[in-house]
């Protein structure tokens, strides 16, 4: 299921790669972690070469750039229950990457001459860092989206809106290589793992960036991925339920771990987010486009 959508240029469009209006919960969303995922390096040695120039530019100016470690988004499948229920269940392929490669390839000014000629979004990134981001649609108790507006001195998009949200992290599973999880034992239990993190990572993001306690959110649901079309870079979107009102919200973000990178948080109706998604990365309105095809789904069930 993909759908390509412009809104006023192509920094600001976005591609919806998989949407489950009616969400996802942890057991039905596994993980493959496997090098086969990994980045392909690119034949051209001069376009290979500026990955490590770039980077070397970019620490130059800011010694504080640290190159951890990310999950690199390589796909997914799909598959029905055999239940009376037929639900359905999404597996995430997943390689490793890192900072410094997304830097170098999905953030480089030339980022478009490492992509594929192909109708296939693994095989047209196949040559891209692609680090896989996160996000969450929080609802308040009395039913207001939270929106965060971007530091000015972030790297990616200073000033814009976004859903609170930021990546899946390898190592806070104890994931540095692929030789962790060789042998058939060992991967299972790694892609379980992989696949806790990828719910665990929202909720840490959600407590971090807005302030509120973790006993305050509902569990999430997977609604689907998104990925903006400027330099392809993919996201993963939750939908979270927030059992505080908006002004204890708002309360709570002034102590917020993670404050810095925003300068201000909004709650805000359905409507007004609408009009603020032309001030939002690419993935983050394809995150949006997911939550309305979630209210969609339910007004009809």
């Amino acid at each position: 299921m993909e759908k390509e959508v412009g809104s006023g240029g192509s920094s600001l469009a976005y591609k919806l790669l998989f949407s489950c209006p009616f969400g996802l919960s942890q057991p039905q969303l596994s993980a493959v972690f496997d090098e086969s995922c990994d980045r392909i390096p690119h034949s051209d040695s001069n376009l290979e070469n500026s990955i490590s120039q770039i980077w070397d530019q970019r620490v130059q100016k800011n010694g504080s750039l640290f190159n951890g470690k990310k999950f690199r988004y390589g796909g997914y499948s799909q598959k029905s229950g055999d239940g009376s229920k037929k639900e359905s269940y999404v597996c995430l392929h997943l390689g490793l990457t890192d900072y410094r490669t997304f830097v170098g390839t999905n953030l480089n000014p030339s980022w478009e001459k490492f992509l594929v000629a192909s109708e296939d979004d693994p095989t047209q990134c196949q040559h891209t860092s692609s680090p896989l981001g996160n996000g969450a649609i929080v609802e308040t108790s009395d039913q207001k989206i939270v929106l965060l507006q971007r530091s000015n001195n972030v790297g990616e998009f200073p000033g814009h809106f976004v859903f609170p949200g930021g990546h899946p992290e390898p190592q806070e599973i104890g994931i540095e290589t692929h030789e962790y999880c060789k042998g058939s034992k060992d991967s299972e239990l790694v892609n379980k793992k992989v696949s806790q993190e990828m719910f665990e990572s929202i909720i840490r993001e959600v407590v971090e960036e807005i302030g509120v306690p973790a006993t305050s959110l509902s569990d999430p649901l997977f609604i689907g991925i998104s990925r903006r079309v400027l330099n392809v870079r993919p996201a993963i979107f939750f939908f979270i339920k927030c059992s505080l009102e908006s002004k204890e919200i708002h309360q709570l973000y002034s102590k917020a771990q993670d404050g810095y990178e925003s300068t201000q948080l909004y709650t805000v109706s359905m409507i007004e987010v609408e009009h603020m998604t032309s001030k939002m990365p690419g993935c983050h309105q394809g995150g949006f486009a997911l939550y309305k095809l979630m209210v969609e789904a339910l007004k009809k069930n």
